[in-house]
């Protein structure tokens, strides 16, 4: 499998991690039992990790009732971290790695080997309501991490990924007691901003609620000179009684980046990765921008028939735009640094609908108890978009180095251009029906529980020449995507579980920069087979699972030529096994940790070329060690740390190319005092401390650098 002589060296350091959280508790302090505003501030830092979330067909579960992997980061854990992106939060988790978009600032993820794209993120179980190259994670109450195919828990993803892993996002609600919180935040080098959070429940019992939060950054961030503005505002209404809830979620997101230090490609004639630049080095250009705006919705309305029956509806939407002048910056001599700029614009809009329905229930039929679900659900994706690109060809005008980047004028943009860039006409429309089934049958008290379910999944999808707008292809598929899964829990503490799980998602096109571009494949299914076990004691919880997936190979690769160019050759598949705890084991130690091994090999390759190679952009493993400790003999006062682990990863598909591990420590410490009656939290946190240089991801077979030592510092007010 892996290499274990690799493993041993590179998990050492998470190792001693583990080590010290373990010894340290003799340091921690017993609760004095103070009900002081700082006690009882500090404490209400608590809880970071759920073991749950909303699984699609299945509903709100807890993780040791379903057969799956599964763990939410709290809004608690996004207040204290202070992340900029989505990204930053998920980082948290051993099974997730971040990497950047081909060409732009989208981020993207890789969850047990697999990509997971940013518009296959769900809001509320809904695919194509999500912001989709940028998140700002301030608007929600959890950040849920399925690890493992969910065709038949969420449908097939629109943006053809979310086949290793799958993300949710929960809006976040009014609860019982009022909220009034600001927040005022920096960002090294000059980047400021602040939050707002209020909530209110009103009427008789509470009623009605709302949950009005939002937040603003401006300014540049630690890669030199590279600037960043996010705006984010969202309002959560709802409503309840005695059988009935609806609710409504709306948002507005905006986000621009310029001067963004992009991710760097390999000419075919590189034989060697190069050394990683210094942290901060920015070798991108002064044009390069790009702005986002995303405005997006969702509505749902849960009715209970009877004690044990329940009727749900939802529905979202989601309009878009994407404008900037984007940049490459491709690498042709591994010692020297020396590489060349290309450009582009690629201006698009989105137009998306999504909408859910179903009826879950209860009953028993003797011994047997059944917990079923039948819904359908019906998606509508509008994609408009259009492009120009400069040539690929590098000459003395767009010269550059990443090592001793210099500014470069905007090459022409001439080489490849299509469509209507000032209004982009609809480049492709999809549509995804689906009608699912599900019984979870138990015996003996449901200590045995067995879940057998079917959806019959339909894709339609048609494409458009761009310029023209007629037809230029089309095709309908159908499939049906079953799960089988098992849970025993001889005790409430503990269980093992068993699936078999299968992934969907629509044929892949060929993005803007490619040769092929517009080029469509067909869809297809990935396999997943996974046992595990889980233990919760009290506050402490700790996971393992041994999977294995198979999906057909897509990428993007530098041709013979040195050109883009889209391909699906033969199969990967991804064999592994994750560890994962979190909690707190004494009073004032938190702890999240975990460990995740992974073999991702080709198979049935062209010709078999690169049969049995490593899959690119895939570590051998990820570990995390994330501790939380409150000085007892210090009120109020919080240190915090953090190490990341990353194992090494393929370049290229004959493995010729192989980034070295990496290791990143993050430190932190949060102080709350009181005023009068009101609670104030500062925190400061420290990323990346040693300011190490390193490629962090080599997912589509590109580099991406880490991110230089950043400052973080934040106070907040809560009243």
């Amino acid at each position: 499998m892996v290499a274990y002589r690799n493993i041993i060296r590179g998990t050492g350091l998470a190792a001693l991690g583990a080590a010290l959280v373990v010894a340290t508790p003799v340091l921690a302090q017993e609760s004095s039992g103070d009900e002081s505003i700082v006690v009882t501030a500090q404490r209400s830092n608590q809880t970071q990790v759920v073991r749950g979330g909303s699984l699609g067909a299945l509903g709100e579960k807890d993780a040791m009732e379903v057969p799956f992997a599964v763990k939410s980061y709290s809004e608690t854990l996004i207040l204290n971290q202070q992340p900029l992106t989505l990204g930053a939060v998920l980082e948290n988790d051993p099974s997730v790695r971040t990497s950047l978009g081909f060409g732009n600032a989208s981020e993207q993820f890789v969850v047990r080997g697999f990509p997971l794209l940013g518009e296959d993120i769900a809001i509320d179980g809904l695919y194509g309501v999500t912001p989709r190259q940028l998140v700002s994670p301030e608007l929600y109450d959890q950040v849920m991490v399925l690890n493992g195919a969910s065709a038949f828990l969420f449908g097939a993803a629109p943006g053809g990924s979310a086949l290793g892993g799958t993300v949710n996002l929960q809006p976040k609600r009014a609860r019982d007691k009022d909220i009034n919180r600001v927040t005022a935040n920096y960002l090294s080098d000059a980047h400021i901003g602040g939050a707002f959070d209020f909530g209110r429940r009103l009427g008789d019992d509470g009623a009605f609620g709302i949950r009005i939060n939002g937040a603003g950054r401006w300014g540049d961030i630690a890669i030199d000179d590279e600037y960043r503005s996010s705006v984010v505002v969202g309002a959560g209404l709802d409503w309840r009684s005695d059988r009935a809830r609806l609710s409504l979620d709306l948002a507005f997101q905006r986000a621009k980046v310029e001067h963004m230090r992009p991710m760097v490609q390999l000419q075919p004639t590189v034989t060697v990765v190069p050394k990683a630049p210094k942290a901060d080095v920015n070798y991108g250009q002064d044009w390069q921008y790009t702005t986002l705006r995303d405005i997006f919705g969702i509505v749902k309305f849960e009715y209970d028939i009877s004690d044990d029956f329940m009727f749900y509806a939802s529905g979202g939407a989601r309009d878009a735009a994407e404008r900037g002048t984007y940049q490459s910056i491709r690498l042709i001599n591994a010692t020297t640094g020396a590489a060349f700029v290309t450009g582009s614009n690629i201006p698009r809009n989105d137009n998306n609908e999504s909408t859910q329905t179903g009826i879950r229930g209860k009953f028993a039929t003797g011994p047997i108890t059944h917990e079923i679900n039948i819904g359908a659900s019906h998606s509508r994706y509008i994609n408009r978009n259009a492009f120009e690109f400069s040539a690929s060809v590098p000459n003395a005008a767009n010269a550059n180095n990443i090592y001793d980047p210099r500014q470069v004028v905007l090459p022409p943009l001439t080489s490849l251009v299509s469509g209507n860039l000032q209004d982009p006409n609809p480049a492709n429309r999809t549509r995804l029906t689906s009608f699912f089934a599900s019984d979870t049958l138990g015996i003996l008290d449901d200590k045995i529980e067995l879940t057998l379910g079917l959806r019959r999944q339909s894709i339609f999808f048609r494409a458009y020449n761009i310029n023209t707008g007629a037809r230029t292809s089309r095709y309908k598929e159908h499939a049906t995507t079953p799960v089988i899964g098992l849970v025993i829990r001889p005790s409430e503490r503990f269980s093992i579980y068993a699936n078999r799980i299968e992934g969907l998602a629509q044929g892949p096109v060929a993005p803007a920069g490619t040769i092929n571009v517009g080029e469509i494949f067909p869809p297809f299914k990935t396999k997943q087979y996974e046992i595990g076990g889980k233990v919760a004691l009290g506050k402490f919880n700790a996971s393992v699972a041994l999977f294995q997936t198979d999906r057909p190979q897509a990428l993007t690769i530098l041709n013979g030529a040195g050109q883009s160019e889209f391909t699906v050759n033969g199969q990967q598949r991804n064999k592994g096994i994750e560890f994962s705890l979190d909690g707190e084991p004494v009073d004032g130690l938190r702890v999240i940790a975990g460990l995740s091994l992974t073999e991702a090999k080709q198979r049935r390759t062209q010709g078999g070329t690169t049969d049995g190679r490593d899959a690119i952009g895939v570590p051998d493993y990820t570990a995390n060690v994330n501790v939380e400790w409150d000085l007892g003999f210090l009120p109020g006062v919080t240190l915090t740390g953090r190490l990341i682990q990353t194992g090494k990863q393929a370049v290229n598909l004959t493995n010729t190319l192989e980034l070295p591990e990496w290791t990143r420590f993050d430190l932190g410490a949060r102080y709350v005092v009181a005023a009068g009656d009101t609670p104030i939290t500062f925190r400061f946190n420290v990323d990346n401390v040693a300011n190490d240089n390193y490629w962090s991801s080599s997912l589509g077979g590109y580099l991406v650098q880490g991110l230089p030592r950043t400052f973080k510092t934040s106070v907040t007010v809560e009243f």
